[in-house]
């Protein structure tokens, strides 16, 4: 291979490395306010781009218009921030790969570039994780399905259609409860919920098994106040997956304020007939969450439906969770995109990001 053409070579890395770096960097520098990273990022990029003040011929060998590969049509399709972040990952660590390869043709100093290449190696899933938390911050409508609802028990063809309606109405997030099913039957379940939420932002959580949780690789796992201690279930959960609490009452979501949930559920607001047991927290305890969980995610839940919605809204909630609203409506499509549409009124900066 003639110099010219690892010159070449190097030089269309360095560019794709460059790149990459700055759609990540951008996203840590405006996207997250994280200066930390977005510095580190910027560094790398600064360093990979000074190889040119060594090797100033390389841009002189750049062969842009007589590219063999110019005219291969990128068929790759970004549908969430999560796609752009691991793609760009992707392309960053590749790139600084063949850097380290080539550049020992011309003396490049590669120990350097391999160390860059395993600290992106560590960002992407520190990127990652927070992208998770990002979501969960920014999701608006939950939605607990349950195959047990008033009208009676849905099949599985039935439950699956209702929540491919959610899907299409625009749900943040997806809990699987299922109390009286077989481990087998969950994860089942489970994984055809996951196929259909592919390449969305849609988040998926696990009602308090979390052994059933990291089986499925769910995003996170929601626990009542009889399951594990969230302290407990972080010690045996990845870092980034999600832990929600339920809470019925203001010392509980005290509690549930220091116990290092990344959410809590709040309620039930109204009577429920999922939640037959429990006496309605009230609007008052939504207020209360309102005034006191200021940078802890909230979601009301219990009883609400479309006729109560805005009373929830104007107690302070800015996120709900709703399970028979949606599974047992007549038309989960249009009660999904009414509710949706009601909290995206009231709190436009908590629509989904895409």
């Amino acid at each position: 291979m003639l110099r010219n053409d690892i010159h070449r070579i190097i030089d269309a890395n360095i560019n794709r490395a460059s790149e990459a770096l700055r759609v990540l960097e951008d996203w840590l520098r405006y996207g997250k306010n994280n200066k930390q990273i977005s510095e580190k990022l910027k560094n790398i990029r600064h360093d990979l781009n000074n190889i040119y003040k060594l090797f100033p011929n390389l841009i002189m060998n750049r062969e842009s218009i007589n590219d063999a590969g110019r005219e291969i049509e990128n068929l790759s399709k970004r549908n969430s921030v999560r796609d752009i972040i691991k793609a760009n990952c992707k392309r960053a660590e590749e790139a600084i790969r063949v850097l380290s390869e080539y550049g020992q043709l011309i003396e490049l100093d590669t120990k350097e570039l391999e160390k860059y290449r395993y600290e992106i190696y560590t960002l992407e899933k520190e990127l990652l994780k927070n992208e998770k938390l990002l979501r969960l911050h920014n999701a608006s409508l939950y939605l607990v399905a349950s195959r047990d609802v008033p009208s009676g028990r849905l099949y599985d063809k039935e439950f699956l259609t209702v929540i491919e309606k959610a899907i299409e109405g625009d749900v943040n997030i997806i809990q699987l409860r299922e109390k009286d099913e077989s481990e087998r039957k969950i994860i089942s379940i489970a994984k055809e919920i996951k196929n259909l939420i592919k390449g969305t932002d849609i988040l998926f959580i696990i009602n308090d098994r979390v052994d059933i949780a990291l089986a499925c690789d769910a995003d996170g796992i929601h626990l009542g106040q009889d399951d594990m201690p969230v302290n407990e279930a972080r010690k045996i959960t990845p870092e980034g997956f999600i832990i929600g609490l339920s809470t019925h009452n203001k010392e509980q979501g005290k509690e549930g304020l220091k116990s290092g949930a990344d959410y809590l559920g709040i309620g039930p607001v109204f009577p429920t007939p999922t939640k037959p047991d429990y006496i309605a927290a009230g609007l008052d305890y939504v207020s209360w969450a309102s005034n006191n969980l200021k940078d802890l995610p909230f979601f009301a839940i219990g009883g609400i439906d479309e006729n109560n919605i805005e009373k929830v809204i104007n107690a302070g909630a800015k996120r709900i969770a709703v399970v028979r609203a949606i599974m047992d409506s007549n038309d989960s499509l249009k009660t999904t995109k009414t509710l949706k549409s009601k909290l995206i009124g009231k709190n436009i900066e908590h629509a989904t990001i895409r």
